[in-house]
């Protein structure tokens, strides 16, 4: 290597000495350390006695057509009340994992778990997946490379329902109370006019310099890289909790679907709620 001045000079020397380099060797312990505590942020997929049989020889991919991936509160729970309430899926796994936020590694499964996978009984091809756990950054990766690497994905299709609060959405005008809550959507480049895809959306598709972050984004990265047709519809809403209005947003959506997916026309009242959290006035700052 030349310097500035026409001395050549080892690229090596002047950097570090070999003392040096050995002193940046991790020490045994910490690399347990850190052995340690990748092991426990492992994201482990369980799955049923039917679909594990079927995932055992590991050749063998679970079939699958359709993927709607819930991600947030309202956007899971309006699956629970529009589409999982009726007696035609069945709950085929769950994903376990732990992070700061979240204790879903005790390995708890059923509807209590923070990722379920559902499948419907009568094409068994639809999986439905709710997440109302948060994933943190190095466990994206994981989930989205282990979920998909069980799908078949030669004729699948993705679709994400995704929650955002307004405050994060970035406009040139202002947004009104009254136009609150709204879609907004992102695809892959595999997305074609045909089958459940065509026709107009029914949103406008999200505007710079707004982002999807999160799993979604994860999962959209995924599919745009193995040209696999994905969108994403992110909800911008001003509640927290779940909330009706907010659920009905996303109906549009799966109607599009057509008869992949049934839509409840009128929800169980006892169902609604059983996940709508009513707001408490008690628990504001005056009282």
């Amino acid at each position: 290597m030349a310097t500035f001045f026409g001395e050549v000079v080892s690229v090596y020397s002047r950097a570090v000495e070999e003392d040096d380099e050995e002193e940046l060797e991790e020490p045994e312990e910490d690399e347990e350390i850190r052995r340690e505590l990748e092991e426990r942020r492992e994201v482990r997929l369980q799955w049923s006695a039917d679909v594990g049989e079927m995932l055992s020889s590991g050749a063998a991919r679970l079939p699958c057509s359709h993927l709607i991936l819930a991600v947030g509160s309202n956007a899971a729970r309006f699956l629970s009340v529009f589409v999982l309430h009726s007696a035609n899926w069945d709950s085929v796994g769950h994903a376990a994992f732990w992070n700061e936020m979240t204790q879903t590694a005790s390995g708890q499964a059923g509807p209590e778990a923070g990722c379920v996978f559902y499948r419907n009984k009568d094409s068994p091809s639809v999986l439905i997946c709710q997440m109302t756990s948060y994933i943190a950054e190095d466990q994206l990766f994981q989930w989205t490379e282990k979920v998909f690497g069980c799908l078949q994905q030669r004729a699948l299709n993705v679709t994400v329902l995704c929650d955002s609060p307004v405050a994060e959405y970035k406009s040139p005008d202002y947004v009104s109370s009254s136009s609150v809550p709204f879609l907004r959507s992102l695809q892959t480049s595999a997305c074609s006019g045909t089958g459940p895809r065509s026709g107009t959306a029914p949103c406008p598709p999200l505007e710079q310099p707004n982002i999807v972050t999160g799993l979604p984004a994860a999962v959209l990265s995924y599919c745009q890289v193995h040209h696999i047709p994905a969108i994403a519809y992110q909800c911008y809403s001003d509640v927290i909790s779940p909330d009706s209005i907010t659920m009905e947003t996303y109906k549009p959506v799966l109607t599009r679907l057509g008869k992949v997916i049934q839509l409840e026309p009128l929800p169980n009242a006892d169902v609604l709620r059983k996940f709508v959290t009513a707001a408490d006035c008690r628990s504001n700052l005056y009282i």
